[in-house]
């Protein structure tokens, strides 16, 4: 078991404190409000949330939960220090990190004089590089120790719901968290091996990201759910109804398949469908704002392959892949051969490898090319032979994620620009010729 103190007795503190000393560790709450100290040590909550004052009233009479204002004392006698104090918007709505820093600095202090291993845990919501760029230095500036050698560094979000905290922490749908030494990762591991959850173990910086994704993804499903509300409303319908029947759906609208960061959407439905939604809510004088952000968004993520593209410098680019996806010959609303098109108008050569237009070419189908209305001379700028296509393009263009092409594909960025889209090395992050759309 571990030794462990938590500095914030708010919210995430006290849950964190009251379940970390019901799992049987010796935990230390540290707090500057005499009213929180006093309440813990008697054995109660001081805040409101389902079974808490249950089990702070049963941690306290085991001995496992005491509360103090003494840093010295809580980080000479813990193994670990958990940082759980707010992070209030800034006046310029920036993250708040003015109580973590003052946390830092009086932990820093206390790290000074003492012997042995410590491990120092943010838990608090910080923005991707908060460790690194305030944290660490402002631990390492008031200690005169060195973050990673001299004491420990980890970055551990929570996710809990305020009334239902408890049974969150208990039964967790994510764990993440990013270690500095292997002194922290080998705690946190601890803390967390018999949960029914796989534990994500990442960098701090990664770490930090995840925990903002998660809160920011949740604020637009409700901003979705509203939206879609204001719209069935307005044409006489129940939202809610619409939106239990679409949450009803776990295998595509609930699912993780369109959740992969890459190129722009596209075909058939997607693109005309928001457009039609949006319209519908504008005749009905409803705003759709996170409509109109979507196929903004859609088209500012064509015009930044078009710069990746015009960046490298080639005057001739390969592309793999113009249909919508892989897998079909289908070209309408193709970003792909949208973006094909705005190079072709620049002035940019563009040879193609797409062996599903190919072969309804080849086959000479009817609807051979079919959807395309923005390719001048598709069916001539069609390349059987990847090889050859590569040999003859100054940069090549990853748009649809053909595994029989990834070995070729990986030599090739030895030699020439490979700009990819779809991501076709998951282990691969932009370096030298090689370029990720967004890894």
């Amino acid at each position: 078991m571990a030794r462990i103190s938590v500095f914030g007795i708010g919210y995430v503190g006290v849950v964190s404190a009251a379940c970390l000393a019901k799992d049987g560790h010796e935990v230390i709450a540290v707090d500057v409000d005499p009213g929180k100290i006093e309440a813990i040590n008697s054995g109660l909550s001081p805040i409101v949330e389902n079974g808490l004052d249950e089990l702070i009233a049963q941690v306290v009479a085991d001995g496992k939960l005491t509360a103090t204002n003494d840093v010295q004392h809580a980080i000479d006698n813990t193994d670990a220090s958990f940082i759980c104090v707010g992070t209030p918007s800034a006046s310029d709505g920036s993250v708040g990190l003015k109580y973590v820093k003052v946390v830092c600095e009086n932990i820093g202090k206390a790290l000074a004089s003492k012997e042995g291993g410590h491990s120092v845990v943010i838990r608090s919501t910080i923005v991707p590089g908060s460790c690194e760029g305030t944290c660490i230095p402002t631990l390492e500036a008031a200690s005169g120790k060195k973050a990673g050698a001299d004491f420990g560094v980890g970055y551990y979000p929570e996710f809990l719901r305020e009334s239902t905290a408890i049974e969150d922490y208990y039964d967790p749908g994510l764990i993440v968290f990013g270690a500095l030494d292997d002194y922290t990762r080998e705690i946190l591991t601890e803390l967390n091996q018999d949960l029914n959850c796989k534990i994500h173990v990442v960098d701090l910086r990664t770490a930090e990201m995840v925990k903002y994704t998660s809160n920011t993804w949740r604020a637009v499903k409700v901003t979705f759910a509203n939206e879609i509300g204001n719209i069935a409303k307005a044409s006489g319908l129940d939202g809610q109804t619409v939106m239990e029947i679409l949450c009803s759906d776990d295998k595509v609208n609930i699912s993780s398949y369109f959740m992969r960061p890459g190129f722009a959407f596209g075909g058939s439905c997607l693109p005309k469908d928001v457009r039609a939604l949006r319209h519908m809510a504008a005749t009905l004088d409803t705003p759709a704002h996170l409509l109109n952000a979507v196929l903004d968004a859609n088209e500012a993520q064509i015009v930044k392959a078009e710069k990746m593209v015009k960046a490298s410098g080639a005057k001739k680019v390969g592309f793999v892949g113009i249909s919508f996806k892989p897998g079909t010959d289908d070209l309408r609303e193709s970003p792909l051969a949208e973006l094909a098109s705005r190079l072709i108008s620049a002035g940019v050569e563009v040879d193609i490898y797409d062996p599903y237009v190919y072969e309804a070419y080849a086959n000479e189908n009817s609807t051979a090319g079919r959807g395309n209305d923005v390719i001048p001379d598709l069916k001539d700028r069609m390349i059987a032979d990847l090889d050859k296509m590569i040999e003859g393009c100054g940069a090549v263009l990853v748009g649809n994620f053909y595994k029989d092409t990834v070995e070729r594909l990986e030599v090739a960025a030895n030699d020439v620009p490979v700009l990819d889209l779809t991501r076709m090395n998951r282990k691969r992050v932009s370096g030298g010729k090689y370029e990720g759309i967004c890894w």
